[in-house]
């Protein structure tokens, strides 16, 4: 399942790191991203899901950890990341 993701958190820090999702399950994330985010560390990032049929959008905003990160080889991105999805929640932005 392709969706955008933004990484918001790595760490301590806050990131601007944005890609596509590629995997989902209920433990976890692969996606593709623009920038490095750190192997062993705390991780917040939302992925944005589809509008439903009133247009609304709906992010889903995840906790987890980085667990992998490799060289990215797909769509001309910069990383490949395997993260943990440990807690998370359904957020309507402000529009």
């Amino acid at each position: 399942m392709k969706l955008p993701v933004r990484v918001v958190r790595n760490g301590l820090r806050s990131s601007s790191v944005s890609g596509e999702t590629r995997n989902i399950s209920s433990g976890g994330v692969f996606f593709i991203a623009d920038g490095n985010v750190d192997s062993g560390e705390p991780i917040e990032y939302t992925i944005h899901l589809q509008p439903n049929e009133t247009g609304q959008r709906v992010w889903l905003r995840c906790l987890g950890k980085v667990l992998r990160i490799q060289p990215g080889e797909a769509d001309g991105r910069a990383f490949e990341v395997a993260a943990t999805l440990e807690r998370y929640e359904f957020v309507r932005p402000h529009e």
